[in-house]
């Protein structure tokens, strides 16, 4: 009896490492498949030939594969067959990735200027500045691996505050542990608020060619302004057809039967 358990016990380890071997190996492929198809688009792009591209980059997505660079380039595609709308809701995507990227910066206010709307944006006080520059830092992933690694660096080194028996040594781990502490505090509060600015504030970019702002859900009320395609806006409400919506000078209306992607 106790061999047979011992023979079950060592068929369901074998199992497990095979079934695991065989994931690695299928996620290995598929990164290779990835890695090949990605050239491909990079290579069609640099012939000129965008369309081809963007077809083998929305392939790419269509796998399951995120990543700034796969938007950037997107967005850049888009940029040369002069569709703005597309161009900079991936160049959007890119940022929110990779926020401090200066080239995706660059290039997506490349697209913004070729939209027929000029919002100036309102200012912002310093210490909103300060707040976004903060959060801006990193994307939302590598804040969230940055605190994971600062808590387990907090749990190795109080964990040789607890077993080390040497007094020096002892008080280093406590003061270390101690900051690594209130660094981990520091970037989970960043992690927290920035996931919850994600969260509560939607965005979108506008698809329709061009399109009437209400100020209320009906044509009944003032007309206030025209919006045309490539166009941020921040979502606030809806009813029914029409979308409630805030552009970045801070004036709100309403927006019927509107094409809008969703950014976030």
């Amino acid at each position: 009896m106790k061999n047979k358990l011992t023979l079950y016990r060592y068929t369901r380890i074998l199992l497990f490492y095979g079934v695991g071997l065989f994931l690695n190996l299928s996620n290995l492929y598929s990164q290779e498949g990835v890695s090949s198809l990605f050239a491909e688009a990079n290579k069609a792009y640099n012939e000129a030939n965008y369309s081809d591209a963007v077809a083998r980059y929305k392939q790419i997505l269509a796998e399951g594969q995120h990543s700034a660079a796969l938007y950037y380039n997107l967005g850049n595609a888009y940029y040369r067959l002069n569709q703005v709308a597309e161009s900079i809701y991936f160049f959007e995507k890119a940022k929110q990735l990779d926020p401090v990227n200066q080239d995706i910066q660059v290039n997506s206010l490349f697209a913004q200027n070729m939209t027929i709307d000029a919002i100036e944006p309102l200012p912002r006080s310093q210490l909103a500045q300060l707040q976004i520059t903060l959060f801006d830092l990193f994307g939302l992933d590598r804040w969230a691996q940055i605190t994971l690694a600062l808590l387990w660096a907090f749990a190795f080194l109080f964990l040789g505050y607890l077993i080390t028996q040497n007094s020096s040594h002892k008080r280093n781990f406590f003061f270390l542990s101690i900051a690594v502490f209130f660094l981990f505090l520091g970037t989970f509060s960043i992690s927290y608020f920035k996931d919850l600015a994600a969260k509560q504030n939607k965005y979108a970019i506008l698809f329709s060619k061009q399109i009437d702002t209400w100020s209320e859900p009906n044509q009944q009320g003032d007309l206030l302004f025209l919006l045309h395609e490539g166009t941020k806006v921040q979502l606030l409400d809806s009813l029914s057809e029409w979308q409630k919506i805030r552009i970045a000078n801070g004036s709100e209306g309403w927006l019927k039967n509107a094409d809008l992607r969703k950014l976030n």
